[in-house]
């Protein structure tokens, strides 16, 4: 097992981002196992609160993970279910790995719920409070289309409740299961959506959240699902970054995200970059057929936006790399064993065919 602990201090907080991989070779229960029972100590040790924890895995090993992980976390399950993400079998096995972003200090998290379901937490600190939700769905919806309103419509209505709006929105990430036979379907609702909230437009100073859309569904076989951190306060304003880095803007070509987006947290202040892939300036598709050059390229793509805000390779706390089958995944732990990113890989679908190859960053500043 491989855990990997990054920490952001203030006087009022820490914040904790783990990011934790399986031992090959082992039996299943005993992976999971050994990766929750590690990340129980670090929030035993740390008297730390979980804000946000997805779990990527195959059918299989994210069930048998569900009932590991409540009996292995005890007290630390508050009942806010992690993302469950469903990804083929990948260089770590059958469980790919867990994130998570946790907090320690005297706030206690209060647990958000949608209708009786709890989805969310939300933490006061100081004069501002940090929330997050953990993978909204909408199965019951019949048409892709609908899932997608009715899921952002539900995001929407728990960030109502505790008293904000799509306003407060600093970062997303949409889970798409098959995501190359609807992707433009979900952009256009989606685009929708967020013209009538007044977050893009004619006129309108674009409000749009770093994102990530990728080709993970989640386990409970709802065709799309949504995390996202939102940050409320009187003078907590959010920098979006619509072009940032070596890329334009991304609703040129119909996508509503912002390249990245910055934001003060409970112990510094956080950028989140969004999902960033071999994509030229005019917004196509480049090095198409070749995996390693995408990935130079995506890290590089990145690594612009890092530096235009004054952060390097250190200051990442948090990485995902998505990977369009096996082969890809291979070439970039072959090649980028030593990225000084914390990270992990999933195969997924990017959000164009031609596409290989995806990578997102959180970075953080103490304050």
């Amino acid at each position: 097992m491989k855990i990997d602990t990054r920490k952001i201090k203030s006087d009022e907080a820490v914040e904790i981002y783990i990011t934790a991989s399986v031992t090959p070779n082992i039996a299943l229960k005993k992976q999971v196992e050994e990766l929750f029972s590690g990340i129980r100590h670090i929030l035993e040790s740390e008297q730390a609160h979980i804000l946000q924890e997805r779990v990527f895995g195959a059918a299989d090993a994210l069930q048998l993970a569900h009932s590991v992980r409540a009996d292995v976390y005890g007290s630390y399950d508050d009942g806010v279910e992690p993302a469950w993400l469903l990804v083929p079998e990948g260089i770590n096995g059958r469980i790919a790995g867990v994130q998570v972003h946790a907090l320690s200090g005297e706030a206690t998290p209060k647990i958000l719920r949608s209708g009786t379901t709890p989805c969310g937490r939300l933490v006061h600190i100081g004069d501002s409070e940090y929330l997050t939700l953990s993978c909204i769905q909408a199965p019951k919806a019949r048409q892709v289309t609908e899932q997608t309103r009715v899921m952002l419509e539900k995001g929407e209505t728990v960030l109502k409740q505790a008293g904000t709006d799509m306003y407060s929105v600093a970062r997303t990430w949409m889970w798409l299961s098959d995501i190359l036979s609807w992707y433009d379907d979900f952009n256009k609702t989606r685009n929708r959506f967020f013209t009538e909230r007044g977050l893009i437009g004619n006129g309108v100073v674009n409000k749009m959240p770093a994102s990530t859309g990728i080709g993970i569904g989640p386990r409970s076989g709802s065709i799309c699902g949504m995390d996202l951190v939102a940050v409320i306060g009187p003078n907590k304003t959010i920098e979006y970054f619509d072009a940032s880095g070596s890329q334009n803007s991304a609703l040129k070509y119909g996508s509503a995200f912002s390249r990245a987006s910055r934001v003060e947290t409970p112990a510094g202040t956080t950028l989140f970059i969004s999902g960033t892939a071999s994509i030229s300036v005019d917004g196509e598709t480049t090095n198409t057929g070749d995996a390693l050059k995408q990935i130079e390229v995506s890290i590089s793509n990145v690594r612009a936006i890092l530096h235009e805000m004054q952060c390097d390779d250190e200051d990442v706390v948090q990485a995902t790399a998505y990977c369009k089958n096996a082969e890809v995944e291979k070439i970039f732990w072959s090649e980028f064993s030593d990225l000084a990113w914390p990270n992990l890989t999933a195969i997924a679908d990017i959000c164009r065919d031609d596409l290989l190859f995806e990578i997102e960053a959180t970075a953080t500043v103490a304050k």
